[in-house]
């Protein structure tokens, strides 16, 4: 009797031994992250057309549009953006209004049920992001950083902590002036880190796999940003870390390169030329600090259907012409950027879905690398990068000069290294364009582009 006492002791104690081991969460190594978005992520966010109000059933119609039309071309993020946990919020005036959160009882954002209706009963996005995932695809989400202030003043417990609330871990300096929904948290202090462990266990649980964190960039919170890191890292679930807004200072490429897989360049870009071109601009601090794993963000794309319920202007197709349009895929694709459309995706025409699957254009985002500015100057814009697989040679050529007249604009193929008599195709039209030598040259007129795979003969 004896023996099987012991027996059945040996057996229990392993299979307690076992079910341990297995609920462990898995913790990554400092840089694992870098290899969750090997190539710059794809997908579609709702800000741009529906700012702070994207509700269930539209989050789920942008979901079938990628899974139907989409997927097959590497497109694959669905990203509810700000403010998904407000009952009462609407377009504009984010600080005018007396807002209806829902947080839980240790100072988390839990998402509306008027607008999420999945996520009665203490669900969270979990159902949600379980519809995302039956599509193939992957769930994302954004926040604010920070802690809530209405945790700070009811004084709300920490979870994982012993006895801290969220009044000792604040500062109301350097709080958010555009959106005063939360404190600053002071990393130093106890109870800092177990907070941001807290919400980022959550998301593991609901399945979040991207997470967009905002007024991180100016100015940039280094602190914030480290304790965010450790909470993926220690969460047990990839999520790739997009910071946010711009202008990430450039000083601090080295930091952000280490703790998060995109940061933002510039404020939001919209659907004016001026945007564009200020991007370019910008661009040109960041182009040593493209791949690996780690990306310099365009913004989202402004382009189809935007601000049905959103932030600038009336609810529309995009204000930027045809030429324009390719232009700004044009940047973003040659330039690695991460593409997050933000356009409502069923509302797409013909042309703006042309815009997001030509093959050869996702192949060069996806498989370039050597990106260089070649030249910007007097309203021209000459981008470069190679392709290691296909031996091809990239060429974006941008007339973003307000001439009325075209520019012809000229480039020395020896200074892409290619001494031998090339072809050259036009990768938005597959048109091969002939055989040349020494020189390429096109002309274009004002905002238009041109992009060109060449390969030596």
């Amino acid at each position: 009797m004896k023996k099987n006492y012991i027996i059945i002791s040996l057996l229990f104690l392993g299979m307690m031994l076992s079910c341990s081991k297995e609920n462990k969460k898995t913790e990554f190594t400092k840089g694992e992250f870098k290899m969750w978005s090997q190539t710059p992520p794809m997908g579609w966010n709702s800000w741009d057309c529906y700012g702070p109000t994207v509700e269930e059933h539209e989050v789920k119609a942008n979901a079938d549009y990628m899974a139907e039309n989409l997927k097959d071309y590497g497109w694959e993020y669905i990203v509810v953006d700000i403010r998904w946990f407000v009952e009462n919020d609407k377009a504009g005036g984010y600080n005018q209004t007396d807002p209806r959160y829902v947080i839980d009882e240790y100072g988390r954002y839990q998402p509306a049920e008027n607008r999420f209706p999945s996520a009665k009963d203490g669900k969270g996005f979990k159902d949600l992001a379980e519809y995302v995932h039956n599509k193939g695809l992957k769930f994302g989400i954004h926040i604010m950083r920070g802690i809530p202030k209405v945790a700070v003043e009811q004084k709300l417990p920490i979870l994982g902590t012993n006895g801290i609330t969220a009044d000792q871990i604040y500062s109301t300096e350097l709080q958010c002036q555009w959106l005063r929904d939360n404190y600053t948290i002071l990393a130093d202090k106890p109870g800092a880190q177990e907070y941001y462990n807290s919400i980022f266990d959550m998301y593991a649980e609901w399945g979040v796999d991207f997470v967009k964190v905002d007024d991180l960039s100016r100015p940039y919170h280094d602190g914030e940003i480290e304790l965010i890191r450790n909470a993926i890292d220690q969460c047990g679930r990839p999520m790739v870390l997009s910071t946010s807004p711009g202008e990430t200072p450039v000083e601090a490429a080295q930091h952000v390169q280490n703790h998060a897989n995109m940061w933002r360049m510039v404020d939001d870009v919209w659907d004016t030329w001026g945007h564009l071109t200020h991007l370019m601009e910008v661009a040109q601090k960041w182009y040593p600090y493209i791949g690996n794993g780690t990306w310099p963000d365009c913004d989202m794309i402004p382009l189809g259907r935007i601000s049905i319920r959103g932030e600038r202007g009336e609810d529309r197709m995009t204000r930027l012409s045809k030429e324009e349009q390719y232009s700004l895929m044009t940047l973003f694709s040659i330039f690695k950027s991460p593409l997050m459309f933000g356009g409502d995706l069923p509302s797409n025409d013909e042309f703006t879905l042309s815009l997001l699957t030509n093959k050869e254009v996702l192949k060069m985002h996806r498989e370039s690398v050597d990106v260089k500015e070649v030249f910007q100057q007097d309203g021209t814009v000459a981008i470069t990068s190679k392709n290691p697989k296909t031996w091809e040679t990239y060429l974006a050529l941008f007339n973003i000069s307000d001439d009325e007249n075209p520019r012809e604009l000229k480039v020395g193929l020896e200074d892409l290294g290619l001494v031998d008599e090339c072809v050259v195709t036009n990768m938005w039209t597959d048109e091969n364009l002939g055989s040349f030598k020494g020189e390429f040259s096109q002309n274009l007129k004002a905002h238009a582009c041109g992009l060109f795979s060449i390969k030596s003969n």
